[in-house]
């Protein structure tokens, strides 16, 4: 243990230890105030094939969505198709159907958004929900990919004497 005195058969630490008082130095007082390198680093940029891989994904979801079977698009499949599994979809359907009643819900008890939808009502009417959830998902979308802050790492080192 870090020089300590025995007491009650076993050894207890010391704030100020024989080890630490022969050299003059108190690691435990001094870390606080010891000078702390920080290390800045750029963020990774993406990279072109990074790029490719996101198109990709959007093309490949827009394209299942409009040409499903090749004879019609998939909304139509799933409301229409005898080969679905409905008790599946329903169930699919309703999760989203409480996303979106939850979303409703605190679009319309914030303060600022209801003020948003007030304020849009009279242009889109009904439509102003659907376009507001549309550009909040949108956001959804970007908000990670955007860097808001500059994160540093911890250069603070556990000690353990």
């Amino acid at each position: 243990m870090s020089g300590g005195t025995p007491v009650a058969g076993g050894y207890m630490r010391q704030r100020h230890s024989q080890g630490y008082a022969s050299s003059g130095d108190d690691i435990e007082d001094d870390a606080c105030s010891r000078f702390q390198t920080m290390s800045f680093h750029t963020p990774k940029s993406r990279t072109w094939i990074e790029v490719v891989e996101n198109v990709l994904w959007l093309a490949s979801a827009a394209f299942i969505v409009y040409y499903g079977d090749k004879h019609s698009n998939m909304i139509y499949l799933l409301w229409h198709d005898g080969r679905i599994r409905r008790l599946p979809l329903y169930l699919g359907m309703v999760g989203i159907g409480l996303n979106i009643v939850i979303f409703i819900y605190t679009s319309m008890s914030a303060w600022s958004i209801r003020r948003l939808s007030f304020a849009l009502w009279p242009i889109w009417g009904f439509l102003t929900i659907p376009l507001l959830f549309t550009m909040f998902m949108a956001c959804m979308v970007v908000f990670p990919n955007i860097m808001i802050g500059k994160f540093r790492p911890q250069s603070d080192f556990l000690r353990t004497d």
